[in-house]
């Protein structure tokens, strides 16, 4: 059987008197969309195209749990905050998001005091003020104190929304600790580097340029 466009619009309508008009709304439905209402923050969705894994629709469907956070421009083409939720269509499951710009955020979080790493097969919870820098490596996540690394099972993009402020995006797989910064320089091509106090080099990419001038005020 398949679904008409005013039974999909009728999900929709039930958003439509808290969320901010400026929102785009989906609808996935097994690993496709299959409605799209594109608002300020436009991801192009296409009726038919592909859910893609990382997603906040795919992964509403493989939790069967609302969902929320910020999702690269690695997945979609643009970075985006997405709030999903499950919901049943005909008898499958499917998901409802919603679509705003990455800046936005509906409850703001308690920042961490502290992350606990695994090292070998020990934990070590670590004062979040001593952690220098994240890392996203071979998808897995990093954190580093007194130079020592910890694994961690939290991607980067959600310890981002519960970080202090002295903690900044630089690079899709880097996350430092201000307090932790000797210097920025330029590299042979221009770009940033940010050096750290124990010589640790980062690079600065062009996506978060502007983010970090502006945090630092160069």
């Amino acid at each position: 059987m398949e679904i008409s466009k005013e039974q999909l619009r009728q999900y929709t309508a039930l958003l439509e008197d808290w969320i901010p008009k400026e929102a785009s709304i989906a609808i996935a439905l097994r690993d496709e969309y299959i409605y799209y209402a594109a608002g300020k923050q436009d991801l192009q969705l296409q009726k038919g195209q592909d859910v893609q894994e990382g997603s906040i629709a795919e992964m509403v469907m493989r939790c069967c749990c609302r969902t929320e956070g910020i999702i690269e421009d690695s997945i979609l083409g643009l970075s985006y905050y997405g709030i999903g939720y499950p919901i049943n269509i005909l008898g499958e499951a499917g998901a409802l998001i919603v679509i705003l710009p990455p800046t936005h955020s509906s409850v703001s979080p308690i920042p961490y005091r502290f992350l606990t790493g695994k090292q070998e097969e020990e934990w070590r919870p670590i004062p979040i003020e001593k952690i220098a820098y994240m890392e996203s490596l071979q998808k897995k996540t990093w954190f580093y104190a007194d130079k020592e690394p910890f694994k961690t099972n939290i991607p980067l993009k959600e310890l981002q929304q519960r970080l202090p402020e002295s903690f900044l995006r630089i690079h899709r797989s880097y996350i430092v600790n201000i307090s932790f910064i000797d210097r920025i320089i330029r590299d042979f091509s221009s770009s940033l580097l940010v050096l750290l106090h124990d010589g640790t080099e980062l690079p600065v990419s062009q996506t978060y340029m502007a983010d970090v001038r502006n945090a630092l005020g160069f």
